[in-house]
């Protein structure tokens, strides 16, 4: 795909190095200056880091395919953590691994065509594929939009508890 949008392939082979160092950093980042923010409004500005670099790309070309590459891990390594941390949000702790194992059950079965997909639509529409990728970006990010977290129940003062009825002493 980089060389598709005009870099030689040195230039896409270093590019391509350094997704994997901005998915770290991503993490890094939630964990620390993001960890107090909405689970879900993190999730919804990662969903836009591959759609935002694929228009840089296709607009700008090879100059900025290192631009393409940090936002495209940038926004994969925080949807990771996204993907741990929404469920629990949505629905809590109780049954949490059963619910992930559902929830990730669609994704992981395309997860194995996606490759093959890509790649049919690179042969065909060339560095164009990047619409199609950057799309279901886009809808990713407008079903997040549709989400709303539940409300935390407010806090109740503790019942006051009453006091022991006491016994008269029995005397012996």
């Amino acid at each position: 795909m980089l060389q598709a949008s005009g870099a030689t392939l040195a230039v896409a082979i270093g590019v391509g190095a350094l997704v994997g160092p901005s998915q770290v950093a991503g993490r890094l980042f939630e964990f620390t200056l993001l960890r107090r923010v909405s689970p879900l409004k993190v999730a919804r500005a990662a969903t836009l880091g591959h759609p935002l670099g694929a228009l840089l790309l296709w607009t700008f070309g090879a100059p900025v395919a290192a631009v393409f590459a940090v936002l495209h891990g940038l926004g994969a390594g925080i949807l990771t953590i996204a993907k741990g941390t929404l469920p629990l949000a949505f629905f809590g702790a109780s049954g949490y691994g059963a619910r992930q194992g559902w929830i990730a059950l669609p994704g992981r079965a395309l997860q194995g065509l996606s490759p093959w997909l890509f790649g049919l639509a690179l042969e065909r529409w060339g560095v164009g594929a990047l619409w199609l990728s950057a799309a279901l970006g886009l809808a990713a990010c407008a079903a997040l939009f549709l989400l709303h977290l539940p409300r935390p129940a407010p806090a109740t003062p503790p019942r006051p508890v009453p006091p022991a009825a006491t016994e008269p002493e029995s005397t012996p």
